[in-house]
Formats: structure tokens, C-alpha cells, sequence
């Protein structure tokens, strides 16, 4: 009996052994079968070009495959024949990328929600998903990652695309993608990893929030946004049929007067008080008077905003992240405004003028290497021929009245008896001298580049009290240049303040090396955040917007 009893215990204890050896093995090797199921799936896929899934393009599949390699194939975004969390979370992921101004059917949205639908109803009926239908969603995803990951860190839109309106060379990636998914399956989260990809400019979450707000605005209280127009400006005081229209889109934005007007058409204090402040924060004249201008902001919709933040977001994403990290001057063309800051931290903020529409201030990056006090002016050729040698030729003192020489390329003075103003080309250069009625004012700030545009001062200081300073012929004008200087010159041994005013005011041209070099960006974004201040939009002065959009829509 006790051998019997000896034996069946032996029985039992082989068949328990048995058994957990059976639940170990089972999915040890329906592991393996997905791996090598996936790896023939992604090999089929890598042979043909381009490379298809249920009808759409693999665009990541070059990024896909070697994803897969380095890690024996095991899937990513299933576990034990069933989806992951962090599946659920990329999906959320891409819906979300509205908000970045991105089109979420870009990442196969519209297919991975049937290939969910499709498993979860086999889940909710008792019904295991198929290893295929898991693993063509499993290249799904990753495909969808690896192309999220790339537009968020770079920008969908290659900018060297556009016509010559984006001089920055595009950016490299900043991150290696298959490291962060790895890294992000191994924490089992995702959404911090794509955070890291963002743009660290401040207006970047300040606009994905504006977005959502617009939205939810937009579905919540719907008018109508066909446009309103007038022939004439109205002032205070008067009375016009349109202004039942300005004051319900007032009210939309959040410009509703305190109290009820007693007259709908007629332009009362109450709906002045808001008009000026809508006109401030929309960076318009806020004189209060309703112009073309303030009709032209107020006609545009929710919608209309919506893609203004989506091309802007865009052009966040092809700016280099030191410009917002860490020391750099900062020019914003549509703002007409640059700022030098230091990290998050603004050291100093100033008025501009740009560029014309038919001279537009280039887009482009460069280091700030030294300053010029009591510049020369040297005419540009360009300029020489079209304005300076056509205006001499009709005014003989021409070039005495406005403190102008002639001179060789070595910079030695030509008599200007000796001079054939007539001759083509002209053989000479002309350039005003040092002074306060230079055009480039008393000091200019060099980064040389291929555009040949700086930043300098001007003696024509009432321009400034314009609201759109589109006045130059592309290089920038400041309107408080001194003050710049002062900054940069702190730290350079043995600028003082006194030193910095003689040297400006001394009509003899002097050149100050910077110890250290400042990155400059001279960018165009129509939706910014400047300082501490809420998000505004800018007139597209350049008439730009429209070119990323659609490339955008693509």
C-alpha cells in the first residue's frame, strides 16, 4: 500500500511538473511563432515599393524593419495575443495630433480604428484576435509612430519646399526614434517621449491649448462668419447697419460690452471700449476706430484662426531649439518686434521695421560675431542704381546734402569731377558717412550672411509709430539700438556706457569684435507669444500662410 501510495505521489508530482512546464512553454512558443510570423510578414513588406497594408503606404517601413531586428522581432504593441495599453495610448496619441496642427489620418488613423473595432469585438465575444490581424496592426502602429515622431520633431513639411520664403536649412531629427519607442515599451508609457519632441518654444503649447478652446468654441456657439464690408471707416459717434454684426463677433471672442446699447447701430462708448482692446490684442492702431483692418480680423472664423495656429505650429517645428533655450535675439517680421532673451528669460524687447513686400526681410539664422559704431553706409548696388545714382543725375548736390561719398572698392575717395555718372556699369561705390543722419543711425549689429541683411539704427524714428513697419529695403531698423548695445557690451572689457555713447557720437567708424557669438533668428510666424503676453495673431504681411497650409493638407 505505502508503495502504491509512493508511486502515485511520484504520478502527481510529474503531472503538476508537466503541467507548468506546459503553461511556460505554450507562450514561450507562441512567442516565437509570432516573432517569426512578423518577421516574415515585415520582409514581405520590404520587398515591394512602396510598401502596403490594407491599402495604405508604409512610409516608416525603412525604420520599421530594423525596429523590429534589433529586437528579435518581438511585437511592441501586443501581449499574449491581445493589446497592450500602450497601443491604446498611441492611438489617443495620433487622435490627439489635431491639436499639433497634424492630420491624424496621416498615421492611418481610419485603419487602426477598424483594426481595433474588429479586435475588441472579437474580445468582447469570448474570441481570441487573429496572430495575423495583431501583427499587420502591430506594423500598423510602428509605421504610425515612426511618422508622428518624425513630423513632430522636424516638421511635416520639408521647408526648402516653399519658394524661397524659409531660409533656415531643415533640422535633423533630435532624437533616434527606435530608441525612444524602445525606451517607451520598456516604461510602458508613451506620451512623455512624444512630449520631448516638441518644439521648447513657449507659443508651441500655447497654441495646441488656443486650438482645443477654438473648437470647443466653435461647436458651442456657431454664427454666421460671412464677411462684413464697408466703404468708409466709422468713428464714434456714428451709425452704420453693420455694427449688430461687430458686436456679435465682439461678444464670440469675448469682447461683450457691460451693458446693452440702447442703439444696436450706432457706435456707442461701451462698444469703443471693446473695440480698442480686441484691436491691441490683435496687434492692429487701437485708435478705436472700425477700418478695413479691424473688419478684416473680426470676418475671420474660428476655423480660419485654427489654421493660422496649424501653419505656425509648423514653422515652431523647423526652428533650431537653441533660439528658445538658450542666449539669442529673436526678430519676428510679422510682429514687426525682436527679443533677446536668455532662456525664458527676456532681457530685452524693441520695435522694428522690416522689409517691404516687394523688399522682403529674408528668413534665415546666423551668428552675431561684432558691432559697428558711427557706421559707414554703403549703398548696395542695387539700391545705387534704382534710387542714389538716378536721384544725383537730377540733383548735382545730391550727394553733399545727404553727407555722401564716392568711392574705389579699396575704399580711397574719387574726386567727383573725375566721376561718369552716366557709365554702365558704374565702376564706383558711393557711401554716407558716419553721423546722425546716416541711414544705419549710429551703430549697426553684424551677422554676416549670404542675404547681406543687420540690424541697425535709424534716424527715421517716427516710422515707428506705425502699426505695419514694412518701410526698408530688408534689413532691420531698431528702435532703441543703444540699449542693445549696452547689453552686448557688458561683458566686453572696458565698455562702459560713457564709452559705448562717445564712440557712437565720435563720426569715425569703429568695429567691436564680441567675445562670444549670438545666434540671431529673423523668423515669420503670424501666431506668436511674446514675453509673458497671450498668444496674438499678426497680419500675414508676406502673404505666406496660405503656401504651408496646403502643403500642410497634403
Amino acid at each position: 500500500m505505502c508503495n502504491f501510495l509512493e508511486k502515485m505521489s511520484l504520478e502527481i508530482e510529474k503531472g503538476v511538473a508537466m503541467a507548468l512546464l506546459f503553461l511556460f512553454l505554450v507562450p514561450a512558443v507562441q512567442g516565437q511563432i509570432n516573432a517569426d510570423l512578423l518577421r516574415n510578414l515585415l520582409e514581405k513588406k520590404t520587398q515591394t515599393s512602396p510598401a502596403l497594408l490594407g491599402g495604405r503606404v508604409l512610409s516608416e517601413i525603412k525604420e520599421v524593419y530594423p525596429f523590429y531586428a534589433q529586437r528579435q522581432f518581438i511585437p511592441v504593441w501586443s501581449e499574449k495575443e491581445k493589446l497592450t495599453e500602450l497601443a491604446y495610448e498611441l492611438r489617443f496619441e495620433i487622435r490627439q495630433s489635431r491639436y499639433d496642427g497634424l492630420k491624424p489620418s496621416d498615421y492611418h488613423l481610419p485603419l487602426i480604428e477598424t483594426f481595433f473595432e474588429a479586435i475588441e469585438k472579437k474580445e468582447a465575444s469570448g474570441v481570441s484576435g487573429s496572430s495575423t490581424e495583431l501583427l499587420e496592426l502591430e506594423i500598423l502602429l510602428s509605421d504610425a509612430f515612426f511618422a508622428l515622431a518624425e513630423d513632430l520633431d522636424i516638421g511635416k513639411v520639408d521647408p526648402s519646399r516653399l519658394k524661397g520664403s524659409w531660409g533656415i536649412p531643415r533640422k535633423s531629427k533630435s532624437l533616434a526614434y527606435e530608441q525612444l519607442l524602445e525606451e517607451a515599451w520598456r516604461r510602458k508609457e508613451l506620451r512623455s517621449f512624444l512630449e520631448a519632441l516638441y518644439p521648447k518654444n513657449p507659443s508651441y503649447q500655447k497654441g495646441k491649448l488656443l486650438l482645443r478652446q477654438l473648437e470647443d468654441r466653435s461647436k458651442s456657439s456657431p454664427i454666421s462668419w460671412k464677411p462684413v464690408k464697408t466703404d468708409k471707416s466709422l468713428h464714434l459717434g456714428e451709425s452704420s447697419g453693420f455694427l449688430p454684426e461687430v458686436r456679435q463677433r465682439l461678444a464670440f471672442w469675448g469682447y461683450a460690452p457691460a451693458a446693452s446699447p440702447k442703439e444696436e447701430k450706432v457706435y456707442d462708448s461701451l462698444l469703443w471700449t471693446q473695440v480698442i482692446a480686441f484691436q491691441k490684442d490683435r496687434g492692429i492702431s487701437a485708435e478705436g476706430v472700425i477700418g478695413s483692418a479691424t473688419l478684416m480680423l473680426l470676418n475671420e472664423s474660428p476655423e480660419q484662426l485654427m489654421d493660422r495656429i496649424e501653419v505656425n505650429l509648423e514653422r515652431m517645428r523647423w526652428v533650431p531649439s537653441e533660439f528658445f533655450e538658450k542666449e539669442a535675439i529673436v526678430v519676428n517680421i510679422p510682429s514687426f518686434r525682436l527679443v533677446y532673451h536668455l532662456g525664458v528669460d527676456t532681457l530685452f524687447t524693441t520695435k522694428v521695421i522690416v522689409g517691404t513686400v516687394s523688399h522682403p526681410t529674408p528668413v534665415f539664422t546666423a551668428p552675431m560675431s561684432y558691432l559697428v559704431l558711427s557706421p559707414y553706409w554703403n549703398i548696395p548696388p542695387s539700391i545705387a542704381k534704382n534710387e542714389t545714382l538716378p536721384a544725383i543725375r537730377r540733383n548735382s548736390g545730391y550727394l553733399q546734402k545727404n553727407n555722401m561719398e564716392v568711392v574705389t572698392a579699396g575704399g580711397q575717395a574719387v574726386a567727383l569731377s573725375q566721376v561718369n555718372w552716366n557709365a554702365k556699369p558704374f565702376p564706383y561705390l558711393i557711401r554716407q558717412k558716419p553721423g546722425e543722419s546716416n541711414a544705419l543711425g549710429l551703430v549697426k549689429f553684424m551677422f554676416p550672411n549670404p542675404f547681406n541683411v543687420y540690424l541697425h539704427d535709424t534716424p527715421t524714428k517716427h516710422l515707428f509709430d506705425r502699426e505695419q513697419r514694412t518701410f526698408s529695403h530688408g534689413c532691420i531698423r531698431m528702435q532703441h539700438p543703444k540699449e542693445l548695445a549696452e547689453l552686448l557690451l557688458k561683458s566686453e572689457k572696458g565698455w562702459t556706457t560713457e564709452r559705448l555713447l562717445a564712440a557712437m557720437g565720435a563720426g569715425k567708424e569703429e568695429v567691436v569684435t564680441l567675445s562670444r557669438k549670438i545666434p540671431v533668428g529673423i523668423f515669420y510666424f503670424t501666431f506668436w507669444t511674446e514675453e509673458a503676453e497671450k498668444p496674438r495673431f499678426f497680419v500675414d504681411v508676406y502673404k505666406r500662410d496660405a503656401e504651408v497650409l496646403a502643403l500642410l493638407r497634403r
